[in-house]
């Protein structure tokens, strides 16, 4: 197999690697210091506070973005086998620990992008008891939370193509040509529509919110007419073709009150990700895209001014959220947002994720402080929540922002092994097997991974040259050894807890694996060859489709044993990812640099000067 480089992508892998080894570690902005004790009265009953789920869909057709080779560079660009199938029940398990406490998720729900990432989400949306609202995040409505490309236009833009093709679910069996795939990509227009349709199904009758046409451009300014719910209002501006990504919905929460709160306190949930160019390979790899810089445009901030104004008049505290950290918010997004804040009577709370890491920050607009508390994230180690509530010292006029690391045993975790010790405690204790088999098999899930991924330059000649037959047959290798460490996963579920827990019978099978069982037929697929690059491709698509089909099966599993294990398991595999990486590959994660943080922390007060 000739690997040489033509020199066109040899000039392209010298800029990309010059690019990424200049990317230095994230920078601290300093926490608050230590404060001194005030009369601070509680204002909110606790609300759990969370982001960073990104569901992935792992069974369309393999996007070299995706394989490994870039997770060679970034971390975060392939995780263990097990998230496409387990990390969506670590969201399911928070939702169903705290059924009478309102949610706020702060973004990224999706990963790639896909209406079939969507469609598990809004089926756990659906399953809520509580209140719960999601602010879009940059991975929800763009290919990887990076690339914005056109997808109306996908003849003339075959990296709009290969979105479709990447989201392609692999459940209809005829599915050949490149524009079958037409419709798998979630847009962010797609995602507004569709979350503002969840939102008024869990409305009471008589709300009044009428989300969005499924096409046109269009808008919603809405108010709910219950002056007690959590979601009190919402705009949103949504936009196709080309534009389709500088859409926005925002969206302002009424905290629910403490008993005896004299005060009322509202979060405005930004739109962090307005869009308004075209963002391709190269864009990404010289980092200029909303993967790393957050945006609030003009429109939004005229739509969401009154609600400030509003607040004001009502003598209710406002706090605002975006997915965004502050830090990684545009200059002139800081300087939009600080000329409302500024006007604010009262000290500055910023609620935040897309770091994957979390931490407690205080930054300044102009003399006055910010306080930001950034959550980490669901997907990648530390995965950990907030239960968060507000108090005030009137008399001083500072407020406490209380923000509990959860999970938790006796007391709130003060490094990682009690964190960790406490997800074990409570997902994988429940399950009936050693906590050392599960961590074994983990581990070794992990390091496969890893070592079958793909190379930066592959990824460069693959994305640059779709002639290169050679290298769509390296992009398949890797392709294959992920949907068999898949498939293997799959077995150690029915092998750990049992058919009958697992209901691995009730899995609708492809009709190429006869009368075998899903584990008898994932051995013979794993074991099959292919002389003939179409042949190769076919026999991924036949281990993509039973993944698949087991995949959607899980979603219906209610044996608590089921959901325990896959809790657990998720947990167990970003933990082993993130002991498995060297620290210099995921800068800005290590526990080290998170204490310095204020990781651990669980809370903070912040005033006027």
């Amino acid at each position: 197999m000739n690997r040489s480089l033509p020199f066109a992508p040899r000039l392209v892998l010298a800029g990309a690697l010059a690019v990424l080894a200049a990317c230095a570690a994230p920078g601290i902005t300093a926490p608050p210091p230590a404060d001194a004790p005030g009369r601070f009265v509680p204002l909110t009953a606790p609300i759990i506070a969370l982001g960073d789920t990104q569901e992935h869909e792992s069974t369309g057709f393999p996007l070299i973005d995706n394989d490994g080779a870039v997770d060679s560079y970034v971390e975060v660009a392939q995780r263990p086998p097990e998230a496409p199938l387990f990390s969506r029940r670590i969201l399911e398990w928070v939702v169903e620990n705290h059924p009478h406490e309102p949610l706020i998720h702060l973004g990224d729900v999706l990963d790639m992008s896909c209406r079939s990432e969507l469609k598990r989400m809004l089926k756990l949306g659906m399953a809520m008891r509580q209140p719960g609202v999601v602010l879009p995040g940059n991975h929800d409505g763009l290919l990887f939370g990076i690339f914005n490309h056109d997808v109306i236009d996908i003849a003339g833009d075959k990296d709009a193509r290969r979105w479709n093709m990447g989201c392609r679910s692999p459940i209809r069996e005829g599915v050949a040509t490149l524009e079958d795939a037409r419709g798998q990509a979630v847009t962010k227009r797609d995602f507004i529509g569709a979350y503002l349709e969840l939102a008024a199904a869990r409305l009471d009758p008589g709300h009044g919110l009428v989300p969005p046409a499924r096409t046109g451009i269009g808008s919603v300014s809405w108010r709910n007419p219950d002056d007690d719910a959590f979601l009190m209002a919402v705009e949103a501006r949504v936009n196709d073709g080309r534009l389709y990504a500088s859409s926005f919905m925002a969206q302002l929460l009424r905290l629910p009150k403490a008993p005896g709160a004299k005060r009322g306190v509202r979060m405005v949930g930004l739109d962090t990700n307005q869009l308004l160019t075209i963002v391709g390979a190269l864009d990404a790899i010289r980092r200029t895209s909303p993967g790393d810089i957050g945006s609030v445009d003009p429109d939004q901030v005229d739509a969401i001014r009154p609600w400030f104004e509003t607040a004001t008049a009502a003598g209710d505290i406002v706090v605002l959220a975006g997915h965004h950290n502050w830090d990684h918010l545009s200059p002139v997004t800081r300087f939009r947002i600080g000329q409302l804040l500024e006007k604010l009577p009262h000290p500055l709370v910023y609620l935040s994720a897309h770091t994957h890491r979390g931490y407690w920050a205080l930054h300044h607009i102009g003399e006055r402080p910010l306080l930001e508390l950034n959550v980490s994230s669901l997907s990648d180690w530390p995965i950990a929540y907030r239960r968060l509530s507000f108090e005030h010292d009137e008399a001083a006029n500072r407020i406490k922002v209380v923000g509990e690391l959860l999970p938790r045993e006796l007391s709130s975790a003060s490094n990682d092994a009690e964190l960790l010790r406490a997800w074990a405690a409570q997902t994988c204790a429940k399950v009936g097997v050693p906590l050392r088999t599960l961590a074994e098999e983990e581990i070794a899930a992990v390091r496969n991974q890893k070592g079958s991924r793909g190379q930066l330059w592959e990824w460069l000649v693959a994305h640059f040259d779709e002639s290169c037959e050679s290298c769509q047959r390296i992009l398949f290798d890797h392709a294959h050894a992920y949907q068999d460490q898949m498939l293997t996963t799959i077995s150690q579920l029915v092998k750990d807890i049992g058919t009958e827990a697992s209901g691995i019978a009730g899995v609708e099978m492809p009709g190429y694996c006869g009368s075998q069982g899903v584990d008898d037929c994932a051995k013979d697929l794993r074991s099959r060859e292919a002389a003939t690059l179409p042949e190769y491709i076919r026999r991924f698509r036949e281990k993509a489709r039973l993944v698949d089909r087991v995949n959607d099966h899980l979603d219906d599993l209610r044996d608590p044993k089921a959901k325990a294990y896959m809790a657990c398991r998720a947990v167990l595999g970003a933990k082993a990812d993130f002991d498995e990486t060297p620290e210099g590959d995921t800068p800005g994660r290590s526990e080290a640099f998170r204490r310095a943080g204020a990781f651990f922390r669980v809370e903070a007060t912040v005033g006027m000067r």
